[in-house]
């Protein structure tokens, strides 16, 4: 098996040396994805932990859609947030409008330090191709 490297067009830019997503067999690999704009990487990261996990799954979506898959392909999630005590029951909240509550994926949480570009949430996911 070799692995497909995705850098997608329509994805935000990357803010360091990685690929959108690898695709390894039925797997895919999507790195973890900041509050950037994917049509402007100029622009502020918005404010607020509502703003920026909207935000962060659209792009997400951005690059699930251009592996061909979307959030129902998704088995795993990892959460990174800076705020922990603060966001994490709110971030719940939004998250939990992108899944039907009986599909679910496994999911990680946790608190780090500090996040690239002042971010203060970071998702990543595992997708599995159908």
């Amino acid at each position: 098996m070799h692995p497909i490297f995705h850098l997608l067009s329509d994805a935000p830019k990357p803010v360091a040396p990685y690929s959108h997503a690898v695709e390894v067999g039925s797997f895919v690999f999507v790195t973890g994805q900041l509050a950037t704009d994917p049509d402007d990487d100029s622009l502020p990261i918005p404010s607020g932990i509502e703003a920026q996990t909207h935000k962060v799954m659209d792009n997400l979506t951005r690059v699930l859609t251009g592996c061909g898959l979307s959030l129902a392909n998704v088995v795993v999630a990892r959460v990174f947030l800076t705020d922990f005590n603060g966001d994490y029951a709110k971030m719940n909240e939004i998250y939990a409008t992108y899944f039907p509550a009986d599909k679910r994926p496994a999911r990680t949480t946790v608190g780090v330090t500090a996040l690239a570009r002042g971010g203060i949430i970071e998702i990543d996911m595992i997708a599995v191709r159908s």
